[in-house]
């Protein structure tokens, strides 16, 4: 089965990836740093406001492939900092509905640009 890109607008691929790529019933979005689609910038303000940013981006992601976050099933979160976990848990669980996704949260020495936060999903379509 090919694989079938979606392009979201005002969405940041800072390497050879896609956005996201379609697989049978499963849309799999590429991880999102936490940068500003409109300057290009990384958004500053600590780990909450990376988080915001890193869920918008691809909630940019899931509307271009005309999907919403309830349709998320899995998410991964790359913190640089486990001290941050529950600046990061308290803004997840403002952009997720009960039930929520199934997710891992991983410690990691760095992330692109300086990040502190990196956030990779899985969607299904209904």
């Amino acid at each position: 089965m090919p694989r079938s890109a979606i392009t979201a607008p005002g969405a940041i691929a800072v390497g050879p990836y896609s956005h996201a790529v379609e697989a049978g019933n499963l849309v799999l979005l590429s991880g999102q740093t936490p940068l500003d689609g409109h300057t290009g910038a990384l958004v500053e303000g600590g780990t909450a406001a990376q988080t915001r940013q890193c869920l918008a981006n691809l909630f940019a992601v899931l509307d271009a492939a005309g999907l919403t976050p309830d349709d998320v099933v899995k998410c991964t979160v790359f913190l640089t900092d486990m001290a941050s976990f529950a600046e990061m848990n308290a803004v997840y669980a403002e952009a997720f509905a009960e039930p929520h996704p199934a997710r891992t949260t991983i410690g990691v020495a760095a992330l692109p640009l300086g990040a502190t936060v990196e956030i990779e999903i899985i969607a299904q379509r209904p």
